[in-house]
């Protein structure tokens, strides 16, 4: 069994419950004791779980692995996206070069964006025909169609983007926690994601209230290497790790 999977299994083994044995795991997985320890320890060290004495507990974000597809996200939480979308096409500035990620509130943007003079580059073949029919000059990377989230992604998706020096990109994101930082569920999607941050003057994540306390699969940027724009924030311990726009 790869390591993955064995990880996958440890935190549903996880889920619903206030604990679980090192004993209980090494019987689910199939695996020695030494195994199941250097999974705890691997886990515990990406913050998705508490190794304690026999065994673990779950983080009190709550996990996931599973993504919804677009045409899922976008009946939710329409005003709170609309509001977000706002707020971040008003960034965007006559001679910005401009990234925008595939998502639903990425999309959004597009209808209020009033700067005239924007080169994009984006990584959605939906948001690229809507940037053309507006009259922007677009570009898209080379790479692979992902049909669920209508993204190009892939490794010539990254390479392709290594080239490109952007003022602000703005970048979708399906959890955001204090032990795991921003991330999603598509190892793919993680890589194009990072690889434009490191690329960008600043960087902008786009997340309605429901991703915060929300652990996937794959981390992709620190808090602290972000700026959050979100519709309002409930837990306020989050200011204290990055910087946070409320639009609502």
């Amino acid at each position: 069994m790869l390591a993955e999977e064995r990880h996958k299994m440890i935190l549903n083994a996880l889920d619903g419950k206030n604990a679980v044995t090192l004993s209980e795991l090494c019987s689910l997985l199939g695996a020695s004791e030494s195994t199941v320890r250097r999974d705890l320890n691997h886990l515990a060290e990406r913050g998705l779980l508490i190794k304690i004495h026999g065994g673990a507990m779950p983080c009190i974000d709550k996990f996931s692995f599973g993504e919804q597809n677009i045409e899922e996200k976008s009946h939710l939480y329409n005003d709170e996206k609309t509001a977000i979308a706002k707020y971040a096409a008003s960034l965007i500035e006559d001679g910005d070069f401009v990234f925008i990620d595939a998502g639903t509130t990425t999309e959004k943007m597009i209808d209020y964006i009033s700067a005239k003079s924007v080169t994009f580059v984006t990584n959605a073949f939906v948001h690229a025909k809507k940037l053309a029919q507006r009259g922007f000059k677009v570009f898209l990377p080379a790479g692979e169609i992902k049909l669920t989230t209508e993204a190009i992604v892939g490794a010539e998706c990254v390479s392709s983007l290594q080239a490109y020096n952007f003022t602000k990109s703005f970048i979708g994101a399906n959890g955001i926690s204090l032990p795991a930082g921003v991330s999603t569920p598509d190892r793919n999607e993680a890589s194009i994601k990072a690889e434009v941050i490191r690329h960008s003057r600043t960087a902008y994540i786009l997340s309605d209230h429901s991703k915060f306390d929300q652990i996937t699969s794959v981390t992709f940027t620190d808090l602290d290497k972000v700026i959050i724009i979100t519709d309002k924030l409930s837990d306020k311990k989050y200011l204290t790790a990055a910087n946070i726009k409320e639009v609502m």
